[in-house]
């Protein structure tokens, strides 16, 4: 979770990390650090290689990663350390047959997803919203048809 945004702890969490650096297997090592130990299982969820890096170097030799968020349609991966630490990697393209489960765990608030938005923009300034999801800003941002 980037701290710049400021958000409280999303509901239900175990662990939150303040992300400062877009280095993935710096922000693993200090991840595992903080957590004690590597993940049994990682679910990556934005597609972004640094996120993906991340996940992969904190996931524990002989665990689990799967794959959910898909970014650029290719990017560099550590095929070799991945290899070696017997990583066993899945893949979900995540909208089939999610949103029914997906929509009970919104509707009976364990996940709250309001945190999730940090920038809203009336339909007059929808380029605007595309420039800074373009430039990577924000984690979900939304633009209000009605305004």
């Amino acid at each position: 979770i980037n701290a710049e945004y400021g958000w409280v702890e999303p509901a239900n969490t175990d662990h939150v990390h303040h992300v400062t650096s877009r280095d993935g297997r710096e922000v693993a090592g200090r991840v595992v650090e903080e957590w004690g130990g590597f993940s049994d299982l990682t679910i990556e969820c934005t597609g972004v290689e640094s996120s993906v890096h991340c996940g992969l170097w904190a996931t524990k030799p002989g665990g689990s990663y799967v794959q959910v968020g898909y970014g650029k349609a290719e990017i560099y991966f550590p095929i070799v350390a991945v290899g070696i630490r017997e990583i066993d990697i899945y893949g979900i393209f995540r909208y089939a047959n999610c949103y029914p489960a997906a929509l009970k765990l919104v509707e009976s608030g364990a996940v709250n997803v309001k945190k999730l938005i940090t920038h809203r923009f009336p339909l007059a300034e929808a380029v605007k919203a595309f420039e800074l999801t373009k430039a990577g800003t924000g984690v979900k941002v939304l633009i209000d048809c009605d305004k």
